[in-house]
C-alpha cells in the first residue's frame, strides 16, 4: 500500500532561473528557491520516491496525459521566454510504473488519462524549474500530468486528483509527493511595461483577490474556496485555467478537505502575477469527498470560465 504523503501548490517562475545567473536579477528569487529546497528536505524526510507534478505548461487539448518515460536528460530553452530559460541541463529518473497505475484508475473513474512511458517527449518548465531545485541529487523519480487544459472541466481534474491518490493509496507500493505547479492569479504586464512589474502584480484587485485566497487555505476555509475556484480561475486569469489546483484538491479530498495551509514562500509578484509556495498537510478522506461533477460544472457556467 502506497502514500499520498506531501501535497503543495507551487511557484515554477521562469525568473528563478535567471535568478542564479550574473546580471540585473540574480538572487532575486532566493525566498522562491529555497522553498523549493525545504519541500525537498520534507520530501527526503518523508521517504518520497516519486514526485508527480500536475504541470500547467504542459498544454493539451484531449484527454489527460502523463509523461512516464523511465528518464529525463536534455537541454531546455523556453519557447515562451528564451532569453529567461536558455541551455538549461536537466536530468531525473522516471517512474513509468506508477505511470500506467495512475492512467488506469483515472479511466476507472471515467477521466480519460493516457500514460505515455515509451516517448521522446520533453518535460515541459512547469517541472523542469521545480525539478532543478528539488531533484538536484535525482533522489526522486518523475512523472508529469497535463495541467494546461484547453477543453476540459474542472470537475474533471478534481476527480483525476482523487483518482491519482486512490491510485496511489490502493495500487501503488511506495511514498508519493503532489505538486500543483502554476500560480495563483496569472494576469502578465503587458508588452512594453514588463519591466515595471518585474515585482508587482497586474491590479489591486487581482493581489487582493490572491491574498484573501490565501487567507482561505490559512484558515481551512475550502467549502467556500472550491465553490469560488471557477470564477476565481475566470477572473483571475488563473494559470492553466486552475486545473492544477482542481486537481491538488481534488487529491486533498475537495470541500471536505480539512486541512490548513502552511506557506513557505509568502505571496510575491513576478511579471504581474502572483506567486506562492505552499503545502497542504494530507489528511484522511472518505468516499463521499469524491468531486460531484454536477456542482462544479455549474459554478464554471456560472462563473463565464472557458473550464
Amino acid at each position: 500500500m502506497g502514500k499520498l504523503v506531501l501535497a503543495a501548490k507551487i511557484t515554477h517562475v521562469p525568473s528563478m532561473y535567471l535568478s542564479e545567473l550574473d546580471g540585473p536579477m540574480k538572487g532575486v528569487r532566493q525566498i522562491a528557491i529555497d522553498g523549493h529546497k525545504e519541500i525537498a528536505r520534507r520530501c527526503h524526510e518523508l521517504n518520497v520516491d516519486t514526485i508527480v507534478v500536475f504541470d500547467t505548461h504542459w498544454l493539451v487539448n484531449a484527454a489527460y496525459h502523463i509523461n512516464s518515460a523511465p528518464h529525463f536528460k536534455g537541454v531546455y530553452t523556453s519557447n515562451e521566454l528564451p532569453n529567461f530559460i536558455a541551455n538549461m541541463d536537466y536530468e531525473f529518473p522516471g517512474n513509468p510504473e506508477l505511470g500506467d497505475i495512475l492512467a488506469n484508475i483515472c479511466n476507472e473513474y471515467q477521466v480519460e488519462t493516457l500514460a505515455h512511458p515509451n516517448t521522446t517527449l520533453g518535460p515541459e518548465y512547469g517541472t523542469l524549474v521545480p525539478m532543478r531545485y528539488m531533484n538536484q541529487d535525482q533522489a526522486f523519480k518523475v512523472v508529469s500530468v497535463s495541467a494546461l487544459c484547453m477543453a476540459h472541466y474542472l470537475d474533471d481534474s478534481a476527480r483525476l486528483g482523487w483518482a491519482m491518490r486512490e491510485a496511489v493509496e490502493e495500487h501503488y507500493d511506495g511514498n508519493v509527493a503532489f505538486l500543483a505547479s502554476g500560480s495563483l492569479s496569472h494576469r502578465f504586464a503587458q508588452n512594453g511595461v514588463t519591466q515595471n512589474f518585474s515585482q508587482k502584480i497586474w491590479s489591486p484587485f487581482l493581489e487582493n483577490l490572491d491574498r484573501r485566497v490565501i487567507q482561505m487555505w490559512e484558515q481551512g476555509e475550502w467549502s467556500d474556496f472550491c465553490t469560488m475556484l471557477p470564477e476565481y480561475a475566470a477572473k483571475g486569469h488563473g494559470e492553466g485555467f486552475m486545473h492544477d489546483t482542481a486537481m491538488l484538491m481534488g487529491a486533498l479530498g475537495w470541500s471536505e478537505y480539512d486541512g490548513k495551509a502552511e506557506v513557505l514562500t509568502p505571496y510575491f509578484a513576478a511579471s504581474g502575477t502572483g506567486q506562492i509556495n505552499a503545502v497542504f498537510p494530507i489528511t484522511p478522506v472518505s468516499g463521499n469527498a469524491i468531486p460531484e461533477p454536477k456542482a462544479i460544472r455549474a459554478q464554471t457556467e456560472m462563473s463565464g470560465a472557458r473550464l
